[in-house]
């Protein structure tokens, strides 16, 4: 049976600018189930990334719900909230966040050595997620030894490494060139379908986004969903 691995619910959030409130979400609603790919589209400042980072909990909703797994965010420590994150979530970014001292396995081992996973394992594990991602022969390599697209490719194994319930990605090929940023969209598909993960991806690409199996739509702060981009 399909579970719901996302559940938001009449969440509103808010900014003030000097001395007025801008509303960039109203009363939202998303449920993401286990496997599901999501497209999150809308025009720029639409409140895109700020939905994404409520429901990451890496922002305080004003009003509403985010459950991850049933587990409501708000109602989380700081401390088990970042052990939720490490462990059920996955966030991908259009830059790669990556530690530059640190090789490609390292980066990638990191969050299960960060949950008290043992250096060896962690890293047999990183290396498992790396062939995955078809980087078995970089796994030494440095940030700056690698392409762009290898960089995100890395950083899409560090997400998944822990092997989360969903991933969370805001632009992730936006900063890449039109053949690595195919490759990578490429990637999500096939990693989402061979383990199950659901992944909610803020993407300006229409065509990435009508290839996910539903397409979301953020308008004057509500999400309307679609058949296509």
């Amino acid at each position: 049976m399909t579970s719901e691995v996302l559940v938001a619910r009449d969440v509103s959030k808010s900014y003030w600018q000097g001395g007025n409130e801008v509303k960039v979400l109203r009363d939202l609603n998303l449920t993401v189930k286990t496997g599901e790919t999501v497209a999150i589209v809308g025009v720029s400042g639409s409140g895109k990334s700020t939905l994404l980072h409520l429901l990451a909990g890496l922002d305080d909703l004003d009003e509403g719900v985010v459950e991850i797994n049933g587990q409501d965010l708000s109602g989380l420590s700081e401390t088990e909230l970042g052990k939720l994150r490490n462990r059920r979530l996955g966030f991908v970014y259009q830059f790669h966040h990556l530690l530059p001292e640190f090789s490609a396995e390292e980066n990638v081992a990191m969050p299960l050595m960060i949950a008290g996973q043992s250096r060896s394992s962690a890293l047999a594990e990183a290396r498992n997620m790396l062939e995955k991602v078809g980087l078995s022969h970089r796994l030494a390599h440095l940030p700056s030894e690698l392409s762009g697209g290898e960089r995100q490719r890395v950083a899409i194994a560090r997400a998944l490494v822990a092997r989360p319930a969903i991933v969370l990605a805001d632009e992730p090929t936006g900063n890449l060139d039109e053949d690595s940023a195919d490759q990578i969209h490429q990637l999500i598909l096939s990693l989402s379908g061979d383990l199950g993960v659901a992944f909610v991806v803020v993407t300006h690409n229409n065509q990435f986004a009508s290839r996910l199996s539903r397409v979301c739509r953020l308008v004057h702060g509500a999400l309307m969903e679609s058949g296509e981009a």
